[in-house]
């Protein structure tokens, strides 16, 4: 499966009635499931407990499908988003990762 048939297969079970509710739930939702994935994560580093790796992937699916609500709300396809992410970085680090370029960062 690739990104743009995940977002159509995702988008199945979308309720937004407008592009505008498309992205308010998304990002609020986004959020949401991102705190549930640094929950699990700080109870493994902070709190003793193993690492639910099961949990952090139900999670993590679960921000794919609001990032894929996100998406549908711009009107844009998950693959568009990578795509302009990938560009980005090229941009910010040509070379690959490089802590100076990213301390001494101007945009």
């Amino acid at each position: 499966m690739d990104f743009n048939e995940y977002q159509k297969l995702a988008m199945r079970t979308a309720s937004g009635d407008s592009k505008q509710n498309l992205i308010l739930n998304g990002v609020m939702g986004l959020c949401g499931e991102s705190g549930e994935c640094i929950d699990i994560v700080k109870k493994h580093m902070f709190q003793g407990h193993e690492l639910d790796k099961q949990k952090l992937l139900d999670e993590a699916s679960d921000c794919l499908w609001y990032l894929a609500e996100i998406a549908a709300g711009l009107e844009v396809t998950l693959d568009e988003i990578a795509c302009h992410n990938v560009e980005k970085l090229k941009k910010r680090y040509p070379d690959g990762f490089d802590s100076d370029k990213s301390i001494n960062r101007s945009e």
